[in-house]
């Protein structure tokens, strides 16, 4: 699942490096902070590889809008959930949001729009 949140650059954090079965690697991550809710959210990105040097090029306080995935993983009957930033990009000054409605559809054919009413029984979930 993709999505695009955007908002003002607050922190980077240190790059973390390391060795693994595929080689070394490293990752690094920032917070942006969103301001189109009546209470302001810190959202915590990571991101892996080439994508460090995308937040190194941004100073702190720069309005951005990152493509992101989110993920959960359980480990040892914990849970884990990542926000990883794949794509990040500077925005003209203004006020960031998570968008509400982000577009999954990558090719050039309308969005199809979700109708609850297509759904079947099975569907039902009960949260």
């Amino acid at each position: 699942m993709s999505l695009e949140i955007t908002g003002k650059l607050i922190q980077k954090l240190p790059v973390q490096t390391g060795e693994g079965k595929n080689g070394p690697w490293s990752k690094g991550g920032f917070v942006l902070e969103t301001s189109g809710d009546r209470f302001p959210k810190k959202v915590c990105c990571v991101t892996w590889g080439d994508t460090i040097s995308q937040v190194n090029a941004f100073n702190e306080g720069a309005n951005l809008k990152a493509s992101i995935d989110v993920e959960s993983r359980e480990y040892n009957g914990r849970w884990y959930t990542d926000v990883r930033a794949w794509r990040i990009e500077a925005l003209p000054d203004g006020g960031g949001s998570v968008d509400p409605q982000p577009n999954y559809n990558t090719s050039q054919e309308p969005r199809e729009q979700y109708n609850p009413s297509q759904e079947s029984a099975d569907d039902d979930l009960p949260f």
